[in-house]
């Protein structure tokens, strides 16, 4: 029968779950979600659009022998006929719970013959092309084995701390991240020499001499790394280790990478022709695959092909831009720059950054050197919307036409001025977010009016208000929390209140966040005027993230403070693609962006951090925006920076004058 999302049998595999994520340290993760072929058989004209992006997600051989397929695309999946086996290699039908995957969804369905304690599930089109495989050690899949840290492309662990058939599951992974799950395959060719490349990501050295792979022919043995040639016992951090198959690599193939456990690491499959002269990573060890013009066997990626997905750690290109300044236009060159801090991981999106903007694009009567863009926020039910705060006072709805983003007309040409309650004052606005109901809520750390004199305050605007200056729906003023801010210094009033993004409620409860007022597991209903989520505010001053509850009635209650790890903070957005909260500091910390959980304590606490990509200048880039999993294309959707003072990489740069750059970050 098929599992529905709500069957006991699910339940009590969620009952029985204990919270095990010791299965990543023995380097299991993801398969390399296909943008080619895994074949046990070709890929054929029957085979439904968008098949690669469907990823089994979950698995249990605790009594149920249940399966999840999960849908990374952005189109439905049509299921129907499609087949799955385990270690037999004897594939079966199966009933799913529906057979469509919706785009970002699942189905669930019980395997057709009895899972094994140590076992593997491969899936295939009803033509017979492979389209995931996963194999596990004895014991791992009980009571289940999901994908954590983002479903279909996350990392294997027994459940954390349940299963979650039919829905998403849960996050997080042990911390620190074991070094084996960051290795990866990292480039493949079939041209003959047939040779493999790995890349280790993490920081430390991994052992890899009792590893084992495999192509897509169901009926060969594995076979070592270490008897292949040359042969390797070890990959140095941060480096590469090359050798040739021994088994062949054909035109159209697959390979799976098995740790010594027996455990999946990583895969990747190609079509005919895609692995010549190779098939490479686009960034190394994180990006998608793509066919290059030129093979790097040893090397950083070239990521120089016109095939797969988009990305990649080569040098990249600045793209765009130019233009002669206009009126009184006039950038600033960034001060205050700071050392990227330790752990700092590459940027895992696409090497190439486009100027997305005009040449002083947003020069106004308040701010005519046309500096000063700095919050950027996607609406989450309009993807096609980027909302931006300009420091003194000024609001914009930007919408993106030929690859620019520009004010929309409909909504105004110019942007429309905000004020304070009353209509009075000029808000230093510098951070913003959309909120579940649609309004936006903007940061302000002073009234530019009185600019030695700290006003830290969240504005909450109606976009559908009419007019060319808006005023807050409610406003809430924390100022009295900072003191150290107040001390008849414009320096100091500057350093307030620089970003803000609204959490959600739900994410909040469902990765067992403790409310630090009452000690306990956060529950929304003891705060009924609040709406639906958490609003964290960045402070300039140390880095550190604010918690609270904006209420409908002008109140506000605070549950305290967030140390993000960084000296400072500039933008906050909460990135439901990652499931995490985003703290970016500009230059202060080197360009870079704290991604943030919530731990095994229900603490929030820092996961990861990522660098720009490389070739970014080094500015104040105080504004950083991922668009929602919706606008996701070929794997990768639009990451936005802005450049306070526009500064780019100086006069006469075809960045001098621009406020915006465009990149790709992963779905």
């Amino acid at each position: 029968m098929p599992t529905s999302h709500s069957r006991a049998g699910v339940a009590s595999v969620r009952a029985a779950a204990l919270t095990l994520c010791g299965l990543l340290a023995t380097g299991m993760t993801v398969a390399q979600p296909a943008t080619a072929t895994t074949t046990a058989a070709a890929a054929t004209a029957a085979d439904p659009a968008g098949y690669r992006n469907v990823r089994i997600n979950e698995v249990t051989s605790s009594g149920n022998d249940t399966v999840e397929l999960y849908n990374a695309g952005s189109t439905p999946v049509s299921v129907s006929g499609w087949k799955m086996s385990d270690d037999s290699f004897s594939p079966r039908s199966f009933s799913p719970s529906s057979t469509t995957v919706p785009a970002g969804g699942f189905v669930t369905f019980d395997s057709p013959k009895g899972l094994g304690d140590a076992d593997q599930v491969v899936l295939y089109t009803s033509s017979g092309t492979v389209v995931d495989r996963v194999q596990w050690a004895a014991g791992r899949a009980k009571p289940a084995m999901s994908r954590c840290d983002g479903d279909g492309t996350g990392a294997w662990v027994t459940a954390v701390p349940a299963s979650t058939f039919g829905a998403p599951n849960a996050p997080g992974c042990p911390s620190p991240v074991p070094a084996a799950s960051r290795v990866r395959i990292n480039e493949v060719t079939s041209d003959g020499a047939d040779t493999v490349e790995l890349y280790n990501g993490g920081t430390s050295a991994v052992s890899v001499g009792t590893w084992t792979y495999v192509d897509g022919d169901t009926t060969r043995s594995p076979v070592s790394i270490s008897s292949s040639s040359p042969s390797a016992t070890s990959i140095p951090a941060g480096g590469h280790l090359t050798f040739d198959s021994t088994i062949g690599l054909g035109d159209d193939d697959s390979l799976f990478l098995v740790d010594g456990g027996g455990d999946t690491v990583d895969s990747v499959t190609w079509t005919a022709g895609g692995a010549k002269p190779s098939y490479e990573r686009c960034a190394d060890g994180t990006g998608w695959f793509r066919t290059a013009t030129t093979a790097t066997p040893g090397g950083v990626n070239s990521c120089s092909g016109g095939t797969g997905g988009g990305g990649g750690t080569g040098t990249g290109k600045l793209l765009g831009g130019g233009g002669a300044l206009t009126g009184g236009c006039a950038p600033e060159a960034p001060s205050g720059t700071g050392a990227v801090p330790s752990g700092t991981l590459a940027w895992p999106g696409g090497p190439d950054v486009t100027i997305a903007d005009d040449v002083c694009a947003f020069t106004t009567s308040s701010g005519p050197e046309g500096r000063d863009l700095s919050g950027l926020a996607f609406d989450p039910a309009h993807p096609s919307v980027l909302w931006a705060a300009k420091n003194k006072n000024w609001l914009y709805k930007l919408v993106k036409r030929a690859g620019k983003w520009v004010p929309d007309a409909t909504w105004s040409a110019t942007g429309k001025q905000i004020r304070f309650a009353g209509g009075s004052g000029e808000p230093d606005s510098e951070g913003l977010t959309v909120g579940g109901d649609g309004h936006v809520y903007v940061t302000s750390e002073r009234d530019n009016a009185k600019n030695s004199v700290p006003k830290d305050t969240i504005l909450e605007f109606d976009p559908a208000a009419t007019g060319s200056t808006l005023t807050p729906v409610h406003q809430w003023d924390m100022t009295s929390q900072f003191p150290q801010l107040d001390t008849g210094s414009k320096d100091d009033a500057n350093l307030g209140f620089e970003g803000v993004g609204q959490v959600p409620d739900s994410w909040l409860t469902a990765n067992g966040w403790i409310d630090p007022l009452t000690g306990a597991a956060y529950d929304p209903a003891r705060y009924p005027l609040h709406g639906s989520g958490l609003f964290f505010a960045g402070l300039e001053w140390d880095g550190s993230l604010h918690v609270y509850a904006l209420n409908s009635d002008g109140t506000y209650t605070t549950f305290g403070r967030v140390p993000t790890g960084k000296a400072s903070v500039m933008d906050v957005t909460f990135d439901a693609g990652t499931q995490r909260i985003v703290a970016t500091c500009d230059n202060t910390c080197g360009e870079t962006h704290t991604f943030l959980k919530v731990d095994a304590s229900g603490a929030i606490v820092p996961d990861v951090t990522y660098t720009n990509p490389a070739v970014m200048p080094t500015d104040n880039l105080e504004g950083f925006a991922l668009a929602p999993a919706s606008a996701c294309v070929d794997g990768f959707r639009e990451a936005v920076w802005s450049d306070d003072g526009i500064y780019g990489f100086g006069s006469g740069s075809s960045s001098y004058g621009h406020a915006l750059y465009s990149g790709t970050f992963p779905c």
